[in-house]
């Protein structure tokens, strides 16, 4: 990942990314974060649906981050989960840039930014296995009665995802999931496969 001092803010980017391209489609795989900056330690700012469309503006050279605009709101995505129309298949951004004519595109980082904690691993790109959970509320008050650290990995914290096997998960009594705090976001994870089954929004 590059940062350089070319940009002033994230507007400015689509200017420089090659304006002679046509705006791309694309589709999340799943509900997917925007974030305000190329990375798990900044804000998400809205979400993509699952099978919802967003603008593509382009990507930066040698990483997975992207920026998106949805809904009117320009931010940051994780291209894993984005997939393009290229020649009637449905195309995984990340893997066929190139191919499929991504823009590339740099990032200033004008606010100084830091990163928040120093990244841990990363959490590995999985899909869904079985139906999707709806926690009791009881779950999500007793979370958030007992905080813990904080970690962060890169990646994006989506359903279906896997953690690495050296971050620490917390038990919820009486609950068959367990609770971590992943680049921000509250998630339950099936502790013996370590896959996020549900992340609060």
């Amino acid at each position: 990942m590059t940062f350089t001092k070319t940009l002033l803010g994230a507007s400015a980017l689509t200017l420089l990314a090659a304006p002679a391209l046509a705006a791309m489609s694309v589709t999340a795989t799943t509900n997917l974060n925007v974030r305000s900056g190329p990375g798990p330690q900044y804000p998400v700012t809205t979400i993509i649906g699952v099978d919802q469309s967003a603008v593509l503006d382009g990507c930066i050279d040698n990483s997975k981050w992207c920026q998106v605009e949805v809904g009117g709101v320009a931010g940051w995505a994780y291209s894993e989960y984005l997939v393009a129309d290229y020649s009637g298949e449905r195309t995984v951004v990340y893997q066929n840039q190139a191919t499929i004519g991504v823009p590339v595109i740099t990032y200033d980082n004008p606010d100084g930014v830091v990163a928040a904690g120093p990244v841990a691993g990363t959490i590995s790109a999985g899909t869904v296995v079985g139906d999707v959970i709806e926690p009791a509320p009881t779950t999500r008050t007793y979370i958030e009665a007992n905080p813990v650290d904080q970690v962060y990995l890169d990646g994006e914290v989506v359903v279906g995802g896997t953690l690495p096997p050296d971050v620490d998960l917390y038990e919820v009594p009486e609950g068959q999931y367990r609770y971590v705090y992943i680049n921000g976001q509250e998630v339950l994870v099936t502790p013996d496969t370590r896959q996020i089954v549900y992340v609060y929004r």
